[in-house]
Parts: structure tokens; sequence; C-alpha cells
């Protein structure tokens, strides 16, 4: 359970070894390994929703369900994929609007889109950007316990900077991206010092794949929360 009565909110990603989230203008990278795709697997089965930006499916098209073929195990449930969509940008023929898995769509009351039947919708805020506080007041109503976090990075930026993550766990491959576009872990507001920081403290480190993956929680917020447009 997360504070303040909102679910727990595990906060899930891969990156490069210079902080980078995917290629050059947001081009998806493949940074995980068999073991890394296999853990997210299972964090996936062991949530209630998946959380991602509208940005996240405008550039990968994610299905948002669990491989359960990297498991080598019988398909189970699937947790409800939740897209911020906050200015009503989801392109009609996205995978999570398939209809194949529980879907909510988190919008706002500056959006006029409607989606198709069997897509709940939560209108979590006035907007543009999704009100994450009402967002998980209204699902911690809905029974939701567990939310895994994947992005991209605006939304990692604005939960991180919101004060609502619980966990934090980071796949780092050793690999580097480099360049000017492509995104890093955490984006929104520029920090200028450490009053702009988010602290984190390490909870675990541990060889994986090629790579590390960290495990850390959320120690202290600084500076103002971040307000973008998802």
């Amino acid at each position: 359970m997360g504070e303040g009565g909102r679910p727990f909110v595990h906060l899930n990603c891969a990156i490069s070894l210079d902080g980078r989230l995917a290629f050059a203008g947001g081009k998806p990278a493949q940074l995980s390994g068999p073991d890394d795709r296999a853990r997210v697997q299972r964090l996936r089965a062991g949530s209630d929703g998946i959380v991602v930006g509208v940005g996240t499916v405008l550039a990968d098209d994610p299905s948002l369900r669990v491989h359960w073929e990297l498991l080598d195990s019988p398909a189970g449930r699937n947790p409800t994929r939740i897209c911020l969509d906050g200015r009503g940008r989801l392109p009609e023929r996205a995978r999570v609007l398939d209809g194949t898995a529980p879907t909510i769509v988190a919008t706002t009351r500056a959006a006029t889109r409607r989606y198709p039947a069997g897509v709940e919708t939560v209108v979590a805020g006035p907007g543009p950007a999704v009100d994450l506080g009402v967002l998980l007041a209204d699902l911690d109503g809905r029974g939701f316990r567990r939310l895994l976090v994947e992005g991209g990075a605006s939304v990692i930026s604005s939960f991180l900077r919101a004060g609502l993550v619980d966990l934090v766990t980071v796949y780092v491959a050793p690999v580097l991206i480099g360049g000017a576009s492509a995104p890093s872990l955490m984006g929104g507001p520029e920090s200028h010092g450490p009053t702009d920081w988010v602290e984190l403290a390490r909870e675990g480190l541990e060889p994986l794949d090629e790579g590390v993956l960290l495990t850390l929680r959320p120690r202290r917020v600084r500076g103002p929360p971040s307000r973008q447009g998802f």
C-alpha cells in the first residue's frame, strides 16, 4: 500500500550507461537482456495496473500485456493498462485500445476525445496535464493496490517530483547512446542545482544479464512538482 490512501507505486525502466531510455528522437531501444525482460514480466504479472504516458504509446505502441511465454508459465490475467492522455492524442488503432485487456485512459476536462466502448476513462483534473494525485485517489477507490509505472521520461519525472513513487528499479545496460535528442531517464523541468533534484536511497545493486539492476527508494523531493502535458 502506498502513502496517503493511494496504491503502491513501483517505477521501473531500463537505461543506457549514459542514462538514455531510447535512441535519438525517442526511437525504441532494446536495452534489457533476457533475464531483465523476464523480471519485467514478473513485475507486470504482480501489478494491478501498468501506467504509461501517451508519448510512449506514440513511440512504441506497446501492448502492455504480460508476456507469459517469457516466464515459461501458463497464461494468467493481464493487469489493467492505464494510459495518461490529457489532451486526447491516443491513436485510434493503438494496441492499448484493442480490447484485449482491461484499459483505463486518464484524461482531463480539457480533452473532448471519445474512446472505444470497453475503455474506461478517469477525468483527472482540468488539464492540460493529468493530475496524478486525482488519478491515484480514483484508482485506490477502485481497489488498485499496486501500480507499475513504465514511462516515458515526462511521466517518470512527474511521478518522482510529485513524491508519488515508493520504489524504483532501473536496469543499466552497458551501452552508450549519446546525442542530444535521445530521451533521458527523467524529463520535465531542468534542475539547476541540489535544490531541484530528487534524492534516492540505494537498497540493492546486482549483476543482471550484461548490466546491473539498481533498486532504490525516493528519499527526498525538492523543487516544484512537474506539470508535464501528457
